[in-house]
């Protein structure tokens, strides 16, 4: 009943700019935190930056200052704009929503992206 669709990954050289997209669709009530992880080959999936309903963020060590996480309440929609971005920031990245959705009865889960792949290289 509810879906992630992210959009915005791609190839960036070394200190470039890349803005992702996660649009959640359904028959969504209402949406609490919604964050972004991401996974580099042979590493677990690792929290990148969240963000809440209320507009609280909560970022990584790693990307702060760098990276800035918003959301569109309106449009169910969340970003993430990624500045200075470092070959280690290569990932494929995820987006995750804690959605409550109606089904009959309302119901509350935890639901993700596909992912989008971000290549960092010169």
């Amino acid at each position: 009943q509810v879906q992630l669709v992210e959009s915005g990954g791609g190839f960036v050289q070394p200190g470039g700019s890349l803005r992702l997209s996660c649009a959640a669709s359904g028959s969504i009530v209402t949406i609490n935190t919604m964050a972004w992880y991401r996974q580099a080959p042979g590493n677990e999936r690792e929290l990148v930056a969240a963000i809440t309903s209320g507009g609280s963020t909560n970022y990584v060590d790693f990307v702060k200052g760098r990276f800035t996480v918003s959301r569109d309440n309106a449009k169910n929609t969340v970003y993430l704009q990624m500045n200075s971005l470092k070959p280690e920031d290569t990932a494929v990245y995820y987006c995750n929503a804690d959605i409550v959705f109606k089904s009959g009865t309302f119901y509350r889960k935890s639901y993700w992206g596909q992912g989008t792949q971000v290549t960092v290289s010169s």
